[in-house]
C-alpha cells in the first residue's frame, strides 16, 4: 500500500499554490473542501477524492488521479489531477481580467467627474 500525502503538500506539488505554506493557509481558512467539509492541512489525500478550492478568487474543482511526494513540472500535472472546473468558469475569468481596468489614451489626464460616473456605470 502506498504511503499517503498531506493535502497541503499535494496542492503545492501539483502547482495549485506557489508555496506549501500558502496551501496550508488556504486549508486553515476553509478555502479547500472535500464535499461540503473544510479540510485541515494534515489530511491525507486518496486517489479518487474530489476537492473544491479557491485559488486567487477563482473556484476550482479537481479530482485526484495519482499521489506524489515532490513537485512536478507543469506538463506532468495532468497525470496526477483531473480538472473538473467547467469551461464557462475559465471564460468568465478571462472576461473579468480583460475588463477589470479601463484603458485611457496616454496624455488625456485623469477622468473628469462625468467620465468617472460613466466608467462606474459601465462596470456595474
Amino acid at each position: 500500500m502506498e504511503e499517503g500525502v498531506r493535502i497541503d503538500k499535494f496542492l503545492w506539488a501539483v502547482r495549485l499554490y506557489k508555496t506549501r505554506s500558502l496551501a496550508a493557509e488556504a486549508c486553515r481558512l476553509g478555502k479547500v473542501k472535500c464535499g461540503d467539509t473544510a479540510v485541515k492541512p494534515s489530511r491525507e489525500v486518496k486517489i479518487g477524492d474530489v476537492y473544491s478550492l479557491n485559488v486567487e478568487q477563482f473556484h476550482k474543482q479537481i479530482k485526484v488521479k495519482g499521489l506524489l511526494h515532490g513537485r512536478v513540472s507543469a506538463k506532468a500535472v495532468e497525470e496526477f489531477i483531473e480538472d473538473l472546473t467547467p469551461k464557462s468558469d475559465y471564460e468568465m475569468q478571462t472576461l473579468i481580467r480583460r475588463y477589470a481596468f479601463e484603458k485611457r489614451d496616454r496624455g488625456t489626464g485623469r477622468p473628469t467627474k462625468k467620465e468617472r460616473r460613466d466608467i462606474d456605470k459601465m462596470k456595474d
